[in-house]
């Protein structure tokens, strides 16, 4: 089959210009068709979609602009030289979202597993230097099986400079992994180094070693799914960012989520016209949360109720659920919402909350948007587990990312804020521009209860009745030292303001920060906790 394309690829040329044009027409309809019908169809077999009909699909119509279409490896041995397919296994070129310019690759499944080899891995190389470049955002959809073991080290040199240009744009422009079928081994990594990562449940896959090799050192017996699918890494290993049912969902808010960054860390997000008034009171916000500390509520509500139509996209979702992490408009502006979630473990900061907002707060402090802060936290989560895991050293991520984050910043008490975690979400002491509590807040060391214990200690015990005792030197405690005016009569709270006026008052504290500019001491890089 070869041996006759070259023939009429040689016959074409002969044949003058209109030839060679009716040349590059065929060439281009076997890249454009791939390796075939067969292929096609077990590639739909497997519930997935073909890589240009993912790319059709993250952007806009007509607008995709292919980059190495004709690329070929030029590998030996092992049957190489007479499988030489167009594109070599991954589709990568630029297009549009809602009109603004994404950078995309692609892996073909159906060509070589989809599997990285030199050729294929200069063009991914030269894509990523391109999005760079033009500081525009990255988008790969992945669906390969590793390294291509028929040109051996060569392939794995490939994954090295991916990586290398994943670290050099981090921070400088958007990448966003879109995992749409297997990811094994060091190809792993590079998801890893990105901002955001997407799965596809039943058919993506993430794992270093996967289930035979897990058999053969471990013995544990282990599906695909089971080791490193979609709702492991959602719900357990927090490296799943969002997780869909099919891949046009998928796809759908990996647009969305590209409509609330900017293009790169030099520009803002781009604002929309909204409707919805930012004077709208909401009357509603003081009956979700209960004057009871101890009851529990879903912060969510409180979110939805503030933000643009009630619309907001989640971060990590399912993992860490104890804090919420979410993107949303406020007047048409982006801004980044850290929350605690009274409804999971009291809302309290634990490991997998920390790392979670951690990072969040620092991919907002890169693109230019703003954080709002939503306090309701009882404090650190107490345990041998906790303290021997590095809750110190987890929880320093936190401190150290809204310490060092320089974009807009506006924390608001809801409720209680109690102790070392009031202080590492964003307080005034740590650089908040703007401090605001509810009028039933208890910002304080520890509930009044512990403080009473430990400040009181030798009354309540010497007392004829040391319940009595006990509950008198709460009272007092409360009212001494957590009375809702304390914090704000130090200065430590701008103003306490009626729930119902928080989206007028959030919005006029962003308008008058927008122009806000933070000179951070020359360094060649900080040296956070890890």
């Amino acid at each position: 089959m070869t041996v006759l394309n070259d023939v009429a690829q040689v016959s074409a040329r002969l044949s003058g210009g209109r030839g060679c044009v009716a040349e590059l027409r065929g060439i281009r309809a076997r890249a454009l068709a791939g390796p075939g019908g067969e292929a096609t169809a077990a590639q739909h077999a497997r519930g997935k979609l073909t890589a240009r009909e993912r790319i059709g699909l993250l952007l806009d119509p007509e607008s995709f602009c292919e980059v190495g279409q004709l690329r070929r490896h030029r590998a030996t041995g092992f049957g190489l030289e007479a499988k030489r397919p167009y594109t070599d296994g991954v589709v990568t070129g630029w297009g549009t979202v809602e009109g603004r310019t994404v950078f995309v690759y692609a892996h073909d499944f159906r060509i070589f597993g989809g599997a990285l080899g030199e050729a294929h891995a200069a063009k991914i190389h030269k894509i990523m230097d391109m999005a760079i470049a033009a500081g525009a955002p990255l988008v790969s959809l992945n669906d390969g099986a590793g390294a291509r073991i028929q040109e051996g080290v060569c392939a794995l040199a490939g994954y090295g400079g991916i990586f290398q240009r994943n670290t050099r744009a981090s921070g400088v422009i958007p990448q966003i992994s879109v995992m749409l079928g297997p990811c094994a081994g060091g190809a792993a990594y590079s998801p890893a180094l990105t901002d955001f990562v997407f799965m596809v449940r039943d058919t993506s896959q993430m794992f270093i070693t996967g289930p035979d090799v897990v058999r053969a050192v471990t013995g544990e017996e282990v599906t695909h799914n089971g080791l490193g699918g979609a709702g492991v890494h959602a719900e357990t290993s927090g490296v799943c960012h969002f997780a869909y049912d099919d891949e046009e969902t998928c796809l759908a808010e990996v647009r969305y989520l590209l409509s609330l960054l900017p293009p790169n860390n030099r520009q803002f997000p781009p604002r929309v016209r909204c409707a919805d008034p930012h004077t709208r009171r909401s009357k509603v916000l003081a009956d979700l949360v209960p004057a009871d500390g101890s009851r529990p509520y879903d912060m969510a509500r409180v979110v939805e109720e503030l933000v643009d139509d009630g619309e907001y996209l989640e971060v990590h979702e399912r993992w860490a659920r104890n804090i919420i992490c979410a993107l949303a408009r406020l007047d048409g502006q982006v801004v980044g919402i850290v929350a605690n979630q009274p409804q999971v473990l009291a809302g309290v900061l634990d490991i997998g909350a920390s790392e979670k907002a951690a990072r969040f707060v620092q991919m907002c402090d890169a693109f230019n948007i703003a954080l709002i802060t939503l306090l309701d936290v009882p404090g650190f989560l107490p345990g041998v587990d906790q303290e021997h895991g590095g809750i110190i050293r987890h929880g320093a991520k936190l401190l150290y990312a809204y310490c060092n984050a320089s974009v807009p910043r506006i924390s608001l008490v809801l409720r209680k804020a109690y102790g070392g975690a009031y202080i590492v979400m964003d307080s005034q002491s740590i650089g908040a521009d703007l401090t605001y509590a509810w009028p039933a807040n208890e910002i304080a060391v520890m509930g009044a209860e512990g403080a009473a214990d430990v400040v009181f200690r030798r009354q309540i015990a010497d007392a004829e009745d040391p319940e009595a005792m006990r509950a008198r030197m709460v009272k007092e405690y409360r009212a001494e030292l957590m009375h809702p005016y304390y914090a704000a009569e130090r200065g430590l709270v701008d103003d306490v303001i009626d729930p119902a006026e928080t989206r007028e008052v959030l919005v006029r504290s962003l308008a008058m920060l927008q122009a806000k500019n933070a000179d951070l001491p020359s360094r060649k890089h900080g040296n956070p906790p890890q």
